[in-house]
């Protein structure tokens, strides 16, 4: 596969993103700033945000060791959860100044319940989050990002204002609006980033500061611009659980698969749906980050999952798909079953897959379940 070359600019947007705490993260620190860490899509970062903070992702980067974590969570829970743990337990996370819990599922619940009695945090605080989408639902997730505003409040001593928060929501809007047309430059014919590379800004804009991705971002794609990655043997999507693994990306894509879209947490689905800058901010907020969803955490709500999934594999002209869960994942595990077997009604090829979040010797046997879907498939004309 023939590569765009890489120059400063998206070598820049590498370094700080497999870094946990990056150059960025250190500088808002050595100021005085605050850092609050959460790991659901169903948290707004945009609350956050109008608070004067960092919002910070949490993320594993794929490390493979668990051994604190494992003292703590069973070996049959979700390793990408016990990598992040494991993480907060060792002290990498101590950057930290908050954390964020949300009930997006019983395994992230307990990554977060038991980092927070081991290795306590100063700021804790839980966003509860219903599983379906209704007035009910929708009144009650409402009233949560309020007392989520007001515990933040309360606690740091500030005061996130209306007009602090329409700011918020129109910066969050604006890095949005930038991964998409990075997606979008990865549409044609000749992708103008790799998926390992998408992934890579994906994971930048949740943990810097707005204004120092917004420079790298913009300047990446203007890199990027008029070129293009040619030579692949087939367009790829990748669909299922939390994967923030940057080696498995491009292990899938040294064999010759181009991921050029996704239906991810760590992706795509964090940042499709755009926020209606015109509502009440705390309501618009809602609006996405519950009634856009597209998680399999949503009771009733698979239909439109399947159908984001099936208009990217027509946008981005898809050759396979492959559907992927870490081990122990019950929600995508079972999600994974209905999607495979609603593409291959449509001869859509698809490789499921279930992975062991950051073993290397897993990363090595999805390389040759790559190869061989590769060659089921067939090279590109």
């Amino acid at each position: 596969m023939a590569s765009v070359k890489v120059g400063s600019a998206m070598d820049e947007v590498i370094k700080q993103s497999e870094a946990i705490e990056n150059d960025y993260v250190k500088k808002w620190k050595e100021g005085g700033g605050k850092v609050l860490g959460y790991a659901c899509v169903t948290t707004p970062p945009e609350i956050i945000d109008a608070a004067g903070m960092l919002p910070y992702r949490i993320r594993a980067l794929g490390n493979p060791n668990t051994e604190i974590a494992d003292s703590h969570l069973a070996r049959f829970n979700c390793s990408f959860c016990r990598s992040c743990l494991q993480l907060g337990l060792e002290g990498t996370y101590d950057f930290l100044d908050g954390l964020i819990e949300t009930n997006g599922c019983d395994h992230l619940r307990g990554m977060f319940e038991n980092w927070q009695y081991v290795h306590p945090i100063d700021f804790f605080t839980y966003v509860k989050v219903p599983h379906q989408v209704n007035d009910d639902a929708m009144d009650y997730y409402t009233e949560e990002l309020r007392l989520f505003r007001a515990g933040i409040e309360e606690h740091f001593g500030v005061e996130i204002t209306d007009e602090a928060l329409k700011g918020a929501v129109e910066r969050q809007e604006d890095i949005r609006d930038k991964l998409r047309e990075v997606y979008e430059m990865r549409s044609g014919k000749d992708p103008s980033f790799t998926g390992a590379e998408a992934l890579s800004i994906f994971l930048l804009a949740s943990a810097v500061p707005y204004e120092e991705f917004m420079r790298m971002v913009k300047s990446a794609i203007e890199e990027r611009r008029g070129t293009g990655i040619s030579g692949y043997r087939a367009r790829l999507m990748l669909c299922g659980a939390a994967t923030d693994e940057l080696d498995l990306v491009r292990a899938i894509e040294d064999v010759g698969g181009l991921v050029v879209t996704d239906a991810l947490c760590y992706g795509a689905r964090a940042f499709w749906s755009p926020v209606d800058l015109s509502k009440d901010p705390i309501e618009a907020l809602a609006d996405v980050y519950l009634k856009d969803m597209l998680c399999p955490r949503m009771y009733e709500d698979y239909p439109r999952r399947r159908d984001f999934v099936l208009n990217a594999v027509e946008s981005y002209d898809i050759d396979g798909v492959m559907v992927m869960h870490n081990k122990f994942c019950d929600v995508h595990g079972v999600d994974n079953v209905q999607l495979r077997l609603d593409l291959e009604k449509r001869d859509i090829p698809v490789l499921q897959l279930e992975k062991e979040y950051g073993s290397r010797a897993d990363i090595g046997r999805i390389r040759t379940r790559v190869q061989a879907f590769l060659e089921r498939i067939g090279d590109r004309p």
